[in-house]
């Protein structure tokens, strides 16, 4: 990729952005004038405004700044800190970039670098140390997000020209993209691939732990990382319209792929898992019984599902919160992987990622039903994230069944997604049509 062609693609981009929100329905008058009117809507945007303000750390329960954390709050961060910290830290993930073009997870200061992990380290970082949940396949499409999100707020294009080890930001964010395709790509089903984990989930069944690759993992393709990967790709070439040519037969395949082998058009909805080397649960789990909430929403955002498909797609998630008792939508998954089917103890029946309820992607489910045009539906599956926001006075990582505050508080990622929607539904309110 020469500096012609980035050059060429910055001039472009400048010229072609559609930021967020440029996209709206039509509705009544009555609904945009609830959707102005709810106070919960002010009160949660100054909370977000307020923990977001306080730093890059996922939460009060971890000190690294992890890179699918923020991505989903890199652009509330936009708006509320100066741009020259978001863009460092976008710049610490490139100088501790493996040479295979793989991203890591997150970083810290060297001196508080602990906790378990195996520490990865760069000349060309000295203060941080970085580590990386290999069970994922998600970080390399999370830092592309994160970068396309940050030029959209900043308009920051410079970013791409600067470089890190003697690449660019754009060589390095297309090396992260081509190291999903050698290193993680399956060309029987043409869909990239990682460790089996529940949903959008970092946890592998077969360790207590499970966040390493070991040798008893069982490889699998799921939606959400090729969901993440497709949105990545559209990110990259709205970015560097000049990759097209490469990448462009790879995004239509790829999303071809998803519809042909994980869509059951039968019961409208993603299988959870093809896989690669045997599945690691017993033969009675009837695992095509499990409706992945977070996947599907993110499938959504990529463009995986027509009007239909998303409508039917809200009726079964919220028939799977009455029928678990769960508070929202934000449901991980429904119903959730039996007990002990994981080694890690943390992810029992409705805790942690087997079917606790996360804002984290109750949010983006709201978002792209806003986008979609379901904003009836949006207002009211987004007010009982907000309810609890205000009883606990925060945002936490996730809630159980019963809406108990449960793991990190001031979890960013939550305060950025909820941010976003009230946005949207605030934007789709104030358009013209929507006040007639």
């Amino acid at each position: 990729m020469t500096n012609k062609t980035i050059n060429n693609a910055v001039a472009s981009l400048l010229a072609a952005f559609c930021f967020w929100g440029c996209t709206r329905s039509d509705g009544s008058g009555e609904l945009a004038r609830q959707i102005r009117e709810n106070k919960s809507y002010a009160y949660t945007k100054d909370l977000a405004r307020s923990v977001v303000r306080s730093g890059f750390n996922a939460g009060d329960g971890y000190g690294e700044v992890w890179i699918r954390d923020y991505n989903t709050f890199i652009e509330l961060s936009a708006e509320v800190l100066p741009a020259a910290q978001l863009r460092e830290n976008l710049l610490v993930f490139f100088r501790l970039q493996g040479a295979d073009g793989n991203i890591i997870d997150g970083f810290i200061p060297k001196e508080k670098a602990g906790g378990g992990y195996t520490y990865l380290y760069s000349d060309l970082e000295p203060r941080y140390a970085g580590h990386k949940n290999t069970v994922e396949t998600d970080q390399e499409s999370s830092l592309v997000q994160a970068v396309y999100k940050y030029i959209r707020a900043t308009k920051d294009t410079t970013l791409l020209r600067d470089t890190v080890g003697g690449k660019s930001v754009a060589e390095r964010l297309e090396g992260s993209l081509q190291f999903l395709m050698e290193q993680r790509y399956d060309s029987t089903h043409g869909l990239i691939y990682g460790a089996t984990t529940a949903d959008w989930g970092d946890v592998q069944p077969e360790h207590n732990w499970g966040v390493y690759l070991t040798q008893d993992t069982h490889y699998a393709i799921d939606v959400y990382d090729n969901a993440m990967f497709l949105i990545a790709i559209d990110n990259f070439l709205e970015l560097l319209p000049a990759e097209r040519a490469h990448w462009g037969p790879i995004r239509e395949a790829v999303a071809a792929n998803v519809r042909k082998h994980l869509w059951d058009a039968s019961r409208q909805k993603f299988i959870p898992h093809i896989y690669l080397n045997g599945s690691p649960f017993p033969d009675s789990l009837d695992e095509n019984s499990i409706y992945y909430h977070g996947g599907t929403a993110v499938a959504i955002e990529a463009g995986l599902l027509n009007h239909d498909e998303i409508r039917a797609s809200l009726e079964t998630m919220i028939r799977n919160v009455q029928a678990s008792g769960a508070p929202t939508i934000g449901l991980t998954l429904y119903p959730p992987y039996p007990k002990g089917t994981f080694v890690n103890e943390g992810m029992y029946p409705y805790g942690y990622q087997n079917g606790g309820d996360w804002d984290w992607f109750g949010g983006r489910m709201i978002q792209q039903l806003v986008l979609h045009g379901f904003v009836a539906e949006a207002v009211q599956q987004l007010q009982p994230m907000l309810d609890r926001a205000e009883r606990n006075k925060g945002f936490f990582e996730w809630y159980s069944v019963t809406n108990e505050p449960k793991g990190s508080g001031t979890f960013r990622g939550s305060a950025g997604v909820l941010y976003k929607a009230i946005t949207l539904l605030e934007r789709w309110a104030d358009a013209p049509k929507a006040a007639k």
